[in-house]
């Protein structure tokens, strides 16, 4: 297994403006003023099977394209997952700029209008724009 995920995964999270974490049902969760964006689990909880990941919402369809292209990389979390929310598996090979964009639509999806209107958020989507990862990286 790799070193623990958990900080460069915050701080991914916690890079994105009024973003901030809340520790919730015994694991850090990442949140934009009240809405939650992400989810860690580590690889004690009883929902992982011993594998740490993040739980992250995702745009309508999209869970369905990942897990069906990758499922050793991504997964349906528990109680979240029929709202379309995807796993990623924080224990192998993490692609981390793949992540960073993951966390940054999930962000996207919650945040507030006027907080992505932003000049960091736009600047951090045109970044995103040149640099997201194909739908080939997904396979």
């Amino acid at each position: 297994m790799t070193a623990d995920p958990l900080p460069r995964l915050r701080a991914l999270c916690l890079a994105l403006p009024a973003a901030h974490e809340v520790e919730a049902w015994g694991e850090p969760t990442f949140r934009v003023r009240n809405k939650l964006f992400a989810m860690f689990a580590s690889a004690g909880n009883h929902h992982g099977g011993g594998r740490p990941a993040v739980w992250l919402k995702a745009a309508p369809g999209n869970q369905e394209i990942m897990v069906g292209a990758a499922p050793d990389r991504f997964f349906r979390p528990p109680y979240v997952g029929p709202s379309g929310w995807v796993g990623v598996w924080l224990d192998r090979r993490v692609r981390w700029k793949e992540l960073a964009g993951l966390v940054e639509d999930s962000y996207q999806l919650v945040a507030p209008k006027r907080l992505l209107a932003a000049p960091a958020v736009k600047a951090a989507k045109t970044r995103k724009t040149r640099t997201s990862p194909s739908k080939r990286s997904m396979r």
